[in-house]
């Protein structure tokens, strides 16, 4: 104990609370999927050439990729919204 301390800041600092293993197994298996997505849009970076319908354009490989997956998740989801409606 110090002797510059009041009675209130010699008192012991409450305990912290530890993160549970599950949130931690958690947390680095997301730091992980971060590394490689990050790892997988720097080498994705090339310029392609998109075609259209009508025309066709240019636009670097993980754009082309993202928006994709963008609407495949969308289109999945309408699908199962409606399937679930009918039942």
């Amino acid at each position: 104990m110090s002797a510059t301390q009041t009675p209130e800041q010699q008192q012991e600092a409450p305990p912290q609370q530890r993160r549970s293993r599950r949130e931690q197994s958690r947390t680095i298996a997301l730091i992980a999927i971060a590394v490689v997505i990050t790892a997988f849009a720097l080498t994705n970076l090339d310029e392609v050439k998109v075609h259209w319908i009508f025309g066709s354009s240019r636009a670097p490989l993980i754009v082309v990729i993202v928006i994709s997956l963008v609407v495949g998740i969308v289109l999945t989801r309408f699908a199962a919204r409606r399937s679930n409606k009918r039942r």
